[in-house]
């Protein structure tokens, strides 16, 4: 399967990336959210290694609005996730020690049924 071809200007790709990990958030696709992060990374690269003239500023910034958007958007998914899975009696990976210093997860049990 062809790869569709790069916008010319990286102000362009930079969008369609962040137009694709904001539907890929909204749809809970973990695989397009996963790809539109490569993209947009590749698109960041190539923003970062040209020169852009005055009239770009406007849009960087609505670019970076566009990205801070997704950003707090993808903090809820988190919150989501996170409240289900302690919900389930899950816990992901956090920053507690032990005696001996070593990181582990606190194991929380929790019964979803009545027997």
């Amino acid at each position: 399967m062809a790869q569709p071809l790069a916008p010319a200007d990286p102000l362009d790709a930079l969008e369609g990336a962040l137009e694709a990990e904001r539907r890929a958030l909204l749809e809970h696709d973990v695989g397009a959210l996963l790809e539109s992060t490569r993209a947009k990374l590749a698109a960041l690269r190539q923003v970062e290694g040209q020169a852009l003239d005055a009239a770009a500023g406007a849009r960087v910034s609505a670019l970076s609005e566009f990205n801070r958007a997704n950003s707090v958007l993808l903090a809820r998914r988190r919150r989501e996730v996170t409240w289900a899975l302690r919900h389930l009696g899950r816990t992901e990976a956090t920053g507690v020690y032990d005696a001996g210093g070593r990181s582990t997860a606190r194991a929380q049990a929790r019964s979803l049924g009545v027997g």
